[in-house]
């Protein structure tokens, strides 16, 4: 493992070849080398957490826990983004930025209501997603698209609280906006078992979830649903579960980056599962990450700031003094 010295500790950080990149910071980044590049442009706005696009060259800075948010290509700002101030300080701004499988770069997020998700154009900014609505009471949260763009996961909430996560499918919601309004593709049965705290996905196809302590579930959702303290992986194009384990650590946390038929979780420290057993493959317990079990709560614990280089073999995790290079296994 590697130390990187930082001036501070970043809040967010990305790959771009072999440096690492800041957009919070205003682009600071460091290269290959581990020094540190100063940023060449600053906010005059406290954003504190970030995402990109890992097909296109689309990123976003915005508040974990506000209202505000800034769209960019590159270090152009493209145009401001917003969410509803309702409950927004209890629970971390839903966010996605990818590719559909027709090529278009898009911005997923809740402009509007907490509960009504949007596709946009990340170009143009033109309302893909434009029409009448019937939402359900649910909090979206932690999003993310497959990587060819036909599904997308909400990790959220629903009024307990309780930890939940839907599946929907993206080419059927750009012909009728209400798809994204129902159960989606995951039966609601399947995630009523443990609350679901994370998930990513592993390839277009398949998913992962991962549950905390809390439970809920009766007799016959028993059998189906993926139960508390456990890491599943679900099938889309099969609709079950391919695996079901137990996983040694009782809170997996929020963060799940996949590698393969892996995933790297963040929770008190950095651990690399194994999706098929729940087993711990490595883990590095000298470095410390917030231990953040929900994507909501009162208290606004930040996000661990990690990312995973896209050939898999190096996580970036940022420290207070420093960033951890770690080398998978």
């Amino acid at each position: 493992m590697e130390s990187i010295a930082v001036t501070s500790a970043p809040k967010s950080m990305v790959w771009q070849g072999d440096e690492l990149v800041s957009w919070t910071g205003g682009g600071r980044r460091w290269d290959r080398d581990g020094v540190e590049h100063r940023s060449p442009f600053a906010w005059s706005f406290p954003f504190d957490a970030g995402t990109s696009s890992a097909s296109g060259p689309y990123s976003a800075v915005y508040q974990e826990r506000g209202t505000k948010g800034v769209l960019l290509e590159g270090e152009r700002v493209v145009r401001e983004l917003n969410r509803s101030y309702y409950r927004a300080p209890n629970y971390d701004y839903p966010l996605a930025l990818g590719r559909l499988g027709d090529g278009r770069e898009v911005v997923v997020h809740c402009p509007e209501k907490y509960n009504v998700l949007q596709i946009e154009d990340a170009a143009s900014g033109e309302r893909l997603t434009a029409g009448s609505r019937e939402p359900e009471d649910f909090f979206h949260s932690r999003l993310g698209l497959s990587p060819d763009g036909r599904h997308l996961l909400s990790v959220g909430w629903i009024w307990q609280p309780f930890g939940f996560a839907v599946v929907f499918d993206t080419a059927l919601a750009l012909t009728d906006p209400n798809i994204l309004d129902g159960e989606g593709v995951l039966p609601a049965m399947a995630v009523m078992g443990g609350e679901v705290t994370a998930g990513c996905w592993l390839d277009a196809d398949r998913l992962v979830l991962a549950t905390g302590t809390e439970e809920w579930y009766d007799e016959e959702e028993e059998k189906l649903a993926l139960p508390a303290r456990h890491l599943g992986v679900w099938s889309v194009s099969q609709g079950h579960w391919l695996h079901r384990s137990p996983v040694p650590e009782a809170d997996p946390g929020v963060l799940l980056l996949s590698r393969g038929d892996q995933v790297v979780s963040l929770h008190g420290h950095p651990r690399l599962l194994d999706t098929a057993t729940g087993r711990i493959v490595a883990e590095w317990p000298e470095v410390r990450v917030p231990a953040k079990p929900t994507c909501f709560g009162g208290r606004r614990v930040p996000t661990p700031v990690a990312a995973l280089h896209p050939d898999g073999t190096r996580l970036a995790v940022a420290q207070e003094e420093s960033i951890a290079l770690i080398g998978l296994p």
